[in-house]
């Protein structure tokens, strides 16, 4: 099998250099002088694992060859750049988004009729350099079909992934994953770009009332609640999520305060934005996310 890794941050690391020891990794990077370092060099992995694996990598989907799965591994607000350098190419590839949020499915749609996967993962790494990523988090990705896709295709692709050493699971239907996540991201992500908090003890604290997990849990009941009034029945619960993930040790640093920090727009559109935005649509009152929301939106501008 082939398949190809578009975006080569710190998951679309993981993934290309953990499939490559199972099939032909192709990397769609943003940078010339990135994708050169990855096929001078290779994708060395430390951390959880520790090996060095070699990927054929390109800048230009011209220079890529067809391949059988394409993983699309941007963040949210690269999405649409990723999707129009496909689109019209690869038309033999099943794609699989990992992006967090909502929508990025019909992003992908709008730009070829590929069968598309869905997926969520949890995992987490640090890049220290091109060509290194340390894994962090060895969580699993849940991933589900979109649209006509066929579930044993999904299965196959969650197999590949067990194969490669990574955690999968093939859900029949991922939308509870999903929004498990989602609410979780919101939260999280939300409150550590304002904050400036990484995700540590304080957003489980509730024993006085000054405390952050206060917030955090409403935050997340809100969110529940926008989740229910659309028929899902979720995963996981968020607030466990969340009370479980501040007690890994040392504390994780949220993709949108990373953002925030380094003055970057962020993902809060397909975060945030969608969550609220399915409140409005299901009329659900949600004034906490909203408000996380439009002060995330608000330190954006504030930079940008």
């Amino acid at each position: 099998m082939r398949i190809c890794v578009v975006g080569a941050g710190s998951i679309g690391s993981l993934f290309a250099a953990h499939l490559a020891t199972v099939a032909d990794v192709l990397v769609l990077t943003r940078r010339d002088d990135h994708a050169r370092a990855l096929n001078e060099h290779g994708l060395q992995v430390t951390g959880r694992h520790d090996f060095t694996a070699r990927v054929t990598a390109a800048a230009d989907p011209r220079d890529l060859p067809d391949f059988d799965l394409g993983i699309v591994a941007t963040k949210a607000n690269g999405l649409e750049q990723a999707a129009d350098s496909l689109g019209g190419r690869f038309p033999a590839a099943t794609i699989m988004t990992v992006q967090n949020g909502l929508g990025a499915e019909e992003i992908l749609r709008a730009h070829g009729d590929w069968p598309l996967i869905s997926g969520v993962t949890f995992m987490s790494g640090t890049k220290h350099s091109d060509t290194h990523v340390e894994y962090i988090l060895d969580t699993p990705t849940w991933i589900g079909p979109f649209g006509e896709t066929p579930f044993r295709r999904v299965q196959e692709v969650a197999e590949l992934l067990v194969d490669s050493g990574l955690k999968a699971e093939a859900l029949p239907d991922l939308r509870p994953a999903q929004w498990s996540k989602l609410i979780f991201n919101a939260t999280v992500n939300g409150v550590a770009a304002l904050t400036g908090l990484p995700h540590n003890a304080h957003f489980a604290a509730e024993g006085d009332v000054s405390d952050l997990g206060h917030l955090v849990h409403e935050l997340v009941e809100e969110g529940k609640r926008v989740a229910a009034a659309g028929g899902v029945e979720l995963h996981d619960d968020p607030w466990e999520m969340n009370v479980l993930a501040t007690k890994r040790g040392s504390a994780h640093y949220p993709s949108m305060l990373e953002d925030v920090e380094a003055r970057r727009p962020t993902e809060v559109e397909l975060i945030n934005g969608a969550l609220v935005r399915e409140a409005v649509r299901y009329g659900v009152e949600a004034p906490l996310q909203t408000a996380v929301y439009r002060l995330v939106k608000g330190r954006e501008a504030s930079y940008s």
